[in-house]
């Protein structure tokens, strides 16, 4: 993906909300996702931002933007218009007047007219850049205020980055249970930036569609297996306090009700591994293709008992699996809380499928949690032989917006 101007980004916007279309492995066509499927919304106030704790929604649209302006002024300006905005999409309404007078250039992109807010959340994050650029300089007076635990992802052994895939100095995560709604918000709050931005690259996902909420087993990612059964419940407050919030003590107290951000984009090598058999698919994950159970033994939830011996004395659940090295037993006892959603591009150039996963992880620190992870992960998983990391970002998350005549950022810049 080449580095893009906003007409192209707006462009590319449009193309993958129609994502699936082109891929070389059908999908079935999902049903619209129903209009009241979470008709409370998402509050966007609160003590940390939406888009996080909540239950993912089936769309995604994701971009990472280089920022432009020169001055910490310039800076704040944006991110409250961005707040004002983001605020009133999330609740269904459009930024500024619908239907402007004919003279006055549209405030609202206007796609998302008519439709309900559709569960829309709007999470924004800041990338090391922001706070010392490639160059070295300390562009808006905050790099003594980057957290200890937080800076640009290493490289990782297997990686295939595209290096137009990398970084940014911001991003923006909109995620609705309607496509459009989705595409809209990003849209609308690169019209509001003009040239104070400029997109770097971006990424649609999807998840199960909102429309299946009867439906209540795990999600599968798309290599037909349950995907996210041992994350953690949001639901759970001790948990998300101790592996996912940013805490009193942690060094940076602009912080506190924030977190920090992965994004790894994990190309699926779809064809090897439609062609082997479910042995050694489940060998690979650790777990029943079915149900999602243990290898071990039990069901979907069941503790998995990685000293359990088969016949003939190895371990039923493979010490290479996927399941045995990222679980927390492997890592410290280490959690994240993972929000990934399956991607379905165009093809390659050699008309291989491009689709895989759009991994997302939410944690306190990427230096302690994720990053350890990811290292065994890169050096000894089975799964490598069928992935990619074509793809890879990091950004600190700032707590949630107050209220209003708050924005987004203002416990770092003031």
């Amino acid at each position: 993906m080449e580095n893009l101007s906003r007409r192209s980004m707006i462009g590319m916007l449009g193309a993958l909300g129609a994502m699936g279309t082109a891929a070389a492995i059908p999908l079935a066509a999902a049903p619209p996702a129903r209009a009241d499927a979470r008709p409370g919304g998402i509050p966007f106030f609160g003590p940390h931002q939406a888009g996080i704790a909540e239950p993912p929604q089936a769309h995604l649209q994701f971009a990472a933007l280089r920022v432009d302006v020169e001055n910490v002024a310039a800076l704040r300006a944006l991110l409250g218009e961005w707040t004002a905005a983001a605020e009133s999409m999330t609740r269904g309404r459009p930024v500024g007047p619908a239907i402007p007078a004919p003279e006055v250039v549209p405030t609202d992109t206007g796609e998302a007219l008519d439709l309900p807010a559709a569960a829309l959340s709007v999470t924004f994050g800041f990338g090391p850049t922001l706070f010392t650029d490639a160059a070295g300089r300390d562009r808006f007076g905050i790099a003594h205020r980057q957290p200890r635990a937080f800076g640009a992802l290493p490289p990782f052994r297997g990686d295939a980055l595209d290096p137009r895939r990398i970084g940014g100095d911001l991003c923006v995560q909109a995620c609705a249970d309607d496509q459009q709604i989705a595409m809209h918000a990003v849209r609308n709050l690169l019209r509001i930036a003009g040239d104070r931005v400029q997109p770097m690259w971006s990424q649609a996902g999807f998840n199960r569609a909102a429309a299946l909420a009867p439906v209540r087993t795990t999600p599968r990612n798309l290599f037909g297996f349950r995907d996210g059964t041992n994350n953690i419940d949001p639901r759970d407050a001790d948990a998300m306090s101790r592996f996912v919030w940013a805490q009193p003590g942690d060094g940076s107290d602009w912080l506190i009700g924030g977190s920090m951000l992965a994004v790894r984009r994990i190309r699926m090598l779809t064809q090897p591994w439609d062609g082997e058999s479910l042995e050694e698919q489940e060998a690979t994950f650790g777990r029943h293709k079915a149900d999602g159970a243990p290898l071990s033994g039990g069901s979907e939830r069941t503790a998995p008992d990685f000293g359990r011996a088969g016949r003939d004395g190895k371990p039923l659940i493979p010490a290479d699996s996927h399941m045995a090295l990222a679980h927390p037993s492997a890592n410290a006892g280490a959690r994240i809380l993972r929000r990934a959603f399956n991607y379905a591009d165009p093809d390659m150039a050699d008309g291989t499928p491009d689709v895989g996963l759009f991994f997302m992880s939410y944690q306190r620190s990427l230096v302690e949690q994720y990053i350890p992870m990811q290292r065994r992960l890169a050096a000894s998983d089975r799964l490598n032989e069928y992935i990619q990391h074509t793809g890879s970002a990091s950004f600190v998350i700032p707590p949630g917006v107050r209220g209003p005549g708050d924005y987004i950022g203002s416990t770092l810049l003031g």
